[in-house]
């Protein structure tokens, strides 16, 4: 088995809050990144794949095959956007980055699995200091 990562990088603005709290208990739960006015990240995007080698090729996938993808389904729809609202499957969600990493894996893995190969790992490094891993349900 193979393991092949693709990184890519966005900028997005997001807020997390709970609609029916106050801006107060928002701030108590969140802290500063309950901001009304929002706040942004420059996040790094690490997805990791797993298969075979493919014989014939000698790989397991085209990783330009593989960036397009993930170009197509999630950088070419977060980039420069708020997370919030500009973004269809993050509306209604709390967008922390545990459920971007989930909602990632949701767009990226039923693309991914039609090819030779299946989807091991979405990890987002939100800050220098923190990331998340995913790997699936």
């Amino acid at each position: 088995m193979i393991y092949l990562t693709r990184r890519e990088r966005f900028n997005a603005a997001h807020r997390l809050f709970l609609q029916e709290w106050s801006d107060e208990k928002n701030l108590e739960v969140f802290g500063k990144c309950s901001n009304p006015n929002w706040h942004g990240h420059n996040y790094e995007l690490f997805v990791t794949v797993k298969g075979e080698i493919n014989p014939k090729i000698g790989f397991v996938i085209n990783l330009k095959h593989l960036s397009k993808i993930v170009r197509e389904l999630i950088i070419e729809k977060v980039d420069h956007k708020n997370l919030n609202i500009d973004v269809p499957f993050m509306l209604g969600k709390i967008t922390s980055a545990e459920n971007i990493a989930i909602s990632f894996w949701e767009e990226l893995e039923p693309e991914i699995n039609k090819l030779n190969c299946e989807l091991h790992c979405i990890k987002i490094f939100e800050t220098e200091n923190n990331y998340i891993e995913y790997f699936g349900k």
